[in-house]
């Protein structure tokens, strides 16, 4: 799938805000084997169909039925994502995403940075995740 034919998925997916349809497209829009990590509940999972599980078991597992709303796509070439983790001196390990964009010449024009602390994961996804080892700030 070139760029354009997934920008123009991806916002057709986020318009639609709804979880149940990511999961009908994720066949159209991922490999067979690809892998999805959640690191603040420390889970990893493996292959296309069990990603299509978690999300279409989510509503009868949790009692309900999340949205997406889409902020914004940052195309290839436009952007550095950078994954990290801080501590705050807690111990806690907090999740950070970071994306940087370039301008015209090069250098950063704007930075967007996503916190998120660990959770429990819930019981109800187990037969489809697998544990992590969580990630420590050094």
């Amino acid at each position: 799938m070139d760029n354009d034919t997934m920008e123009r998925a991806l916002r057709d997916l986020y318009a639609s805000g709804d979880v149940q349809e990511l999961a009908r497209r994720i066949p159209d829009m991922a490999s067979e084997d690809m892998v999805q990590e959640w690191p603040q509940s420390e889970e990893r999972i493996r292959g296309r169909d069990n990603v299509m599980a978690v999300n279409e078991n989510y509503p009868a597992a949790t009692g309900s039925a999340p949205k997406l709303t889409l902020r914004r796509i940052v195309r290839p070439g436009e952007a550095w994502v950078a994954e990290a983790t801080i501590d705050y001196g807690d111990g806690t390990p907090v999740s950070l995403v970071s994306i940087l964009e370039t301008g015209p010449d090069g250098k950063i024009a704007r930075q967007t940075d996503y916190f998120a602390s660990p959770f429990e994961a819930p019981e109800w996804r187990r037969q489809w995740v697998e544990k992590m080892e969580p990630v420590a700030a050094d």
